[in-house]
């Protein structure tokens, strides 16, 4: 019984040419940049700018456990010589609900920013990548394209208009309202891409079978696209949570310093300018800020690569 066999690749083919009795391994550049790439004076460079890149992070970690009073005088790397000089009154100092110097409202108003302004972005842009890829309707090619040139815009020139409509048309002043809109619209782009190119590579026969079955476009799009399209999702997910938690531009447009809607990074902002008069809770406040996303996105990581990686390759 014959039984079918691989379609050869070029790559095969060319193997094959190869004479076996000319004990010489075939060189291509991809395999010269591999070996490149993995070498020990490669990994020694790695490493080199690895902690390079980490040393003023760990300065700044060593500086949020010590005194005001050792920060004035000396330098953070004189800190090892001296353990018992290691202290969490900046952390305590930084988390004390009610203190003028507090992030705790701040980080509050973080989380309920960052929630909405990941989840809403996801939803729509989901909505517009399935109708991009599995629903013809006349000029779709064109609507994809200028929804992706939308990308090259810079955020800035719509800044003063929106604030403009958000205070004077719609009322919304310095509310959470602002800032999930403003996300939102400034992700949808980047968010269609990315899910239009991973939701293009499904088979179609799957939606195929679906509709024979009598599933509409609804049933298919929540039951049949939303579990496949995990790390897609999740991948911007990460991607927009980083984005939106580290944000301060956009916050500081919309909601300006107000308590009770700025964000941490407000405040951090606050204490590295003139006007903070707590400024050396800066380093404490900075770790404070960071902590999150920097969990999330190890916890995640494999999902965001997947998830850039998807329609990048073809066939």
């Amino acid at each position: 019984m014959s039984t079918l066999q691989p379609a050869a690749t070029p790559e095969s083919m060319i193997d094959d040419a190869v004479p076996p009795s000319s004990g010489k391994a075939k060189k291509t550049a991809t395999g010269d940049a591999a070996r490149a790439v993995s070498s020990r004076w490669a990994s020694l460079v790695a490493i080199i700018i690895a902690v390079l890149w980490t040393t003023p992070t760990v300065g700044l970690l060593v500086t949020s456990f010590r005194t005001q009073r050792d920060i004035n005088s000396s330098g953070w790397w004189t800190a090892f010589g001296n353990p018992g000089a290691f202290t969490l009154e900046n952390y305590r100092e930084a988390l004390e609900p009610g203190a003028t110097s507090s992030f705790s409202q701040y980080f509050i108003n973080t989380v309920v920013i960052t929630i909405p302004a990941v989840l809403l972005p996801i939803f729509l842009a989901s909505l517009a990548a399935y109708a991009f890829a599995w629903m013809p309707f006349p000029g779709r090619d064109a609507l994809f394209v200028a929804v992706f040139a939308l990308q090259i815009v810079p955020l800035q020139i719509a800044l003063i208009p929106l604030l403009d409509m958000y205070t004077n048309k719609l009322g919304f002043g310095a509310s959470y309202w602002s800032v999930w809109l403003s996300h939102t619209i400034f992700a949808l782009p980047l968010a269609t891409f990315l899910i239009h190119n991973f939701m293009r590579e499904l088979p179609g026969e799957l939606m195929e079978a679906a509709r024979v079955d009598g599933a509409g476009h609804v049933t298919i799009f929540f039951k049949i696209l939303l579990p496949l399209l995990t790390p897609a999702l999740a991948a911007f997910g990460i991607f927009q949570f980083l984005w939106v938690w580290n944000d301060l531009l956009v916050s500081l447009v919309f909601l300006g310093g107000t308590p009770d809607v700025a964000p941490v990074t407000v405040r951090v902002a606050e204490l590295a300018g003139t006007r903070g008069n707590a400024w050396y809770l800066l380093s404490a406040g900075a770790f404070i800020s960071m902590i999150v996303p920097v969990v999330v996105f190890l916890s995640l990581q494999r999902f965001f690569v997947r998830g850039l990686l998807a329609g990048g390759l073809k066939g």
